[in-house]
């Protein structure tokens, strides 16, 4: 057996650690960890993080309760040495199987590094110049002056550029500009407050490192704004005369990796039996956890977005060592860009991320079939409706768990939705729908002894486009009548989430029809069934023998008269729930058992014909781990990404979040997201279901919930909750201030200086909500500032200086109410 590595020393068997070495004279080198998240581009790098399974990525090492998973990344700089990279790829070989051959293989290319490596750097991952063979920069008498772009939301990503020049600077990011005497942060006119603040720590740490001068914000098209000195300085660098700013769209999104198509999905088989490697085409998408043998490895390519190696448990022992070589083989012979992804797991190791690229993926740990959920073998149990609120409010996982709010006990209005008007339903018939219409329901509760409210909007199997867009129409409509606060409810007929169930005694009832009227006053055939998180339904089929089914119940409407039939595979549940729906129909309804039937029940039916058999026992469905996506338009390009192992702190206020809990879907909108963000958001989440590998269908219930609105259903997924995050969180502003206040107010100019060299107009010319209906020179995002002093306190009751000293989440909530959002 070879010698381990001395490097390899530190590290601890089964338990958590998050180390770093770096290739210095093509020896691994342990990097001290003061110095984590600096990347030098003409270095290579291994990153080791073990860590509890699901746990969200962290460089912060404790105590993991739960199995651990395990992750290599070997980064490469963009002018490493061919020798450097081969040999941080040939070490991650040699940290893997020391590991047992277990852990999950990465390769990080500077530019592309994927979601999981940025998070273990909260701070920010840092990519400078130079490398180890050519000595770092800023040593001693050698200090040269840099310029840093800082971009991205979540885990912003700060570059060193290779030179200080304004061809790098656009107005989409924030650029900090290094020059030893001071340090000044140039901020785009759209650049976000992420990369603001996280501009604003570098630009401390700068600070720091060189043993003093001054921090000074500078804002685009505000340069003119600095003190003599200090526009000088600036100057001298980043001369004025030169100055020209990219626009926003010309620089990169800030989130690329978009949601992957199921279309572009191929599984490929690597096999060595005779002897040398061979790369044969298995499939396109849909792709199974079937499609896969243990005695081989197989390739995932999922394009642009990333290649998958799978390694079976019994391949060899060459499969196993050269699958990310041969990856990048596979890559190359593509014509995929040199930076696309290259992730290696095991069989029996594989990561939520990769398990998402089937249609189903269940764990060989999990259990088989119901066990003890099993209701005749077939069905989930009948809807738990025991919950109070305040239970389900203190106890948010297992609100998650049951999607259950309450018990159902609260207040509710029903309206069907018909030419752009909303038409009372009666009382009683709350519970009953036609299948082409539309409806609108408002269920009121109380929780914490605050008011709560779920807007559901209905839509029937055989409605119309124009009628669903109606109906989506009304709830935005409704919701803002509301002040914007109900959590809003995308329901289709037929995937109806539990607590829309128990609003009805945990029954449905569907009937053909449109227009507030049933198709025909003549017989009915319902046919019962359970749901499958509990609950009834009971929907009208053709009247006709062969709509029978031996594993349901059916009630026959014939006016006055009623009758049940029962197949000889259905449920109690649904026995009883059909009996008592016939007994609402009338006095005393008769009962048949299915081969027990009188001959004028098949009259009613047309006479008997064949029907479908008792339908196969349902088995328990493996289970999915919930998925967080950030959706933004920032560049002017709309985009999604994925957040890898996710908490509170992942939401992001200035944007909307997709939240996948599989049996639904959840919109989250951040308080300070944009019009384009919240109006693309269920575009996107219909698109992410279409496109889903597992082939769910865009019927999966999808829900909305606003920012410091969350319910517990919602909420239950991230763990630990605060409701007073985001109010303790620093936004740009504070940071600001502080950095002013601690800077002696450089680069620093009040609101109230500021607001003088704009031009002044009045609130009926701001109180847009189009862009392009703006005056020329206004600046949407702060459409405030152009208000005169007095109009300003008018409308918003308060000092611009009062307001801006708000935290971000208050005023942009201030500026929705008064109409300048």
């Amino acid at each position: 057996m070879a010698a381990t590595d001395p490097a390899f020393r530190a590290v601890p068997r089964r338990a958590p650690c998050f180390l770093v070495w770096r290739v210095e004279q093509l020896v691994l080198v342990p990097v001290p960890r003061d110095q984590y998240g600096r990347f030098h581009r003409g270095d290579s790098y291994v990153v080791l993080h073990c860590g509890e399974r699901g746990a969200p990525p962290s460089a912060r090492v404790q105590h993991a309760p739960g199995p651990l998973e395990t992750h290599i990344h070997f980064w490469l700089g963009s002018e490493t040495s061919a020798d450097e990279a081969g040999v941080a790829a040939y070490k991650t070989v040699e940290l893997d199987e020391l590991l047992g051959g277990g852990p999950v293989q990465h390769r990080e290319i500077e530019g592309s590094e994927s979601a999981r490596f940025r998070a273990y750097f909260p701070a920010g991952l840092r990519i400078l110049a130079g490398g180890a063979a050519a000595g770092l920069t800023h040593v001693g008498d050698k200090f040269e002056p840099a310029l840093y772009a800082v971009k991205g939301r979540r885990h912003p990503v700060i570059r060193q550029l290779p030179a200080v020049s304004w061809e790098y600077v656009n107005d989409g990011d924030v650029f900090v500009l290094d020059a030893r005497e001071a340090v000044f942060v140039w901020t785009g006119k759209q650049a976000n407050p992420m990369e603001k603040i996280q501009a604003a720590r570098l630009a401390q740490s700068l600070k720091g490192e060189h043993g003093g001068g001054e921090v000074v914000i500078v804002e685009s098209g505000q340069e003119g704004d600095l003190s003599p000195a200090e526009r000088a300085l600036f100057g001298r660098l980043l001369p004025l005369k030169d100055r020209h700013v990219q626009p926003a769209a010309a620089a990169d999104s800030d989130e690329r990796h978009e949601r992957r198509r199921v279309e572009h999905l191929r599984l490929y088989r690597c096999s060595d039996h005779d002897g040398s490697l061979m790369v044969m085409e298995v499939k396109s998408g849909p792709l199974l956890q079937s499609d896969l043998d243990s005695n081989d490895s197989f390739i995932v390519d999922n394009g642009e977005q990333g290649i998958w190696v799978w390694v079976g448990k019994r391949a060899s022992h060459k499969e196993r060592a050269e699958a990310m070589r041969n990856a990048q083989g596979f890559i190359k012979k593509k014509g995929y860009a040199p930076s696309t992804a290259v992730t290696r797991v095991i069989d029996g190791g594989e990561p939520s991320e990769f398990k998402t690229l089937f249609k189903s993926w269940r764990d060989r740990h999990a259990a088989v079939g119901l066990g003890k959920t099993a209701v005749s073998g077939k069905l989930a149990p009948p809807i738990q409706t025991s919950f109070d609120a305040a239970t389900l409010h203190e106890n948010r996982a297992l609100a998650a768990q049951t999607q259950m709010l309450d018990d159902g006990s609260g207040e509710k209005e029903v309206w069907r939705v018909h030419e752009l008007e909303l038409t009372p339903v009666e009382r009683a018939e709350h519970g009953t729908f036609l299948d082409g219409d539309c409806y609108l329901v408002l269920y009121r509760y109380r929780a914490g002894g605050a008011a709560r409210q779920v807007l559901y909007y209905w839509l029937g199997g055989r409605a119309s486009q124009l009628e669903r867009g109606q109906a989506a129409l009304k709830t935005v409509e409704l919701d803002d009548r509301l002040g914007g606060r109900p959590v809003q409810v995308r329901v289709v007929q037929g995937r109806e989430p539990p607590h829309f169930m128990v609003l009805f005694g945990g029954r449905l009832v569907v009937l053909t029809g449109s227009g507030g009227a049933p198709s025909s006053a003549g017989p009915r055939l319902l046919q019962v069934r359970g749901a499958a998180q509990g609950g009834t339904r009971a929907v009208q089929v053709p009247l006709a023998a062969a709509s029978l089914n031996s594993g349901d119940c059916f009630v026959l409407h014939e006016g006055v008269r009623a009758s049940v039939w029962c197949g000889r595979g259905a449920t109690g549940d649904e026995r009883e729930s059909a009996k008592k729906l016939a007994g609402e129909l009338c006095a005393e309804p008769s009962v048949m058992y299915e081969g027990q039937e009188p001959a004028s029940f098949w009259a009613t039916l047309g006479g008997r014909a064949p029907y479908a058999g008792e339908r196969p026992a349902s088995s328990e469905q493996p289970a999915h781990p919930p998925r967080l996506f950030h959706c933004s338009d920032a560049g002017g390009r709309f985009s999604v990404g994925e957040v890898v192992s996710f908490e509170q702190a992942d939401l992001v206020p200035q944007d909307v979040m997709l939240l996948d809990a599989w049996d639904a879907v959840f919109i989250w909108i951040g308080a300070e997201s944009n019009a384009t963000e919240r109006r693309q958001a269920e575009h996107t989440a219909l698109e992410y279901l279409r496109t889903d590998p597992a082939g769910r269908g865009t019927d999966t219930p999808i829900i909305t919930v606003h920012q410091g609105a969350e319910p517990p259903t919602f909420t239950g997924f991230f763990g630990p909750w605060s409701d007073e995050l985001w109010r303790t969180q620093p936004d740009w502003e504070t940071v600001r201030r502080g950095l002013a206040a601690e800077n002696g107010g450089l680069g620093r100019v009040s609101p109230e200086a500021a607001a003088e060299t704009l031009p002044v107009y009045a609130f009926s010319q701001l109180n847009v909500k189009e862009a392009a209906l703006l005056p020329r020179d206004v600046d949407p995002a702060v459409k405030e500032r152009y208000l005169s002093p007095a109009e300003f306190r008018d409308v918003f009751g308060m000092t611009l200086e009062s307001f801006s000293a708000l935290p971000g989440w208050k005023r942009q909530q201030l500026k929705k109410k008064v109409g300048l959002f």
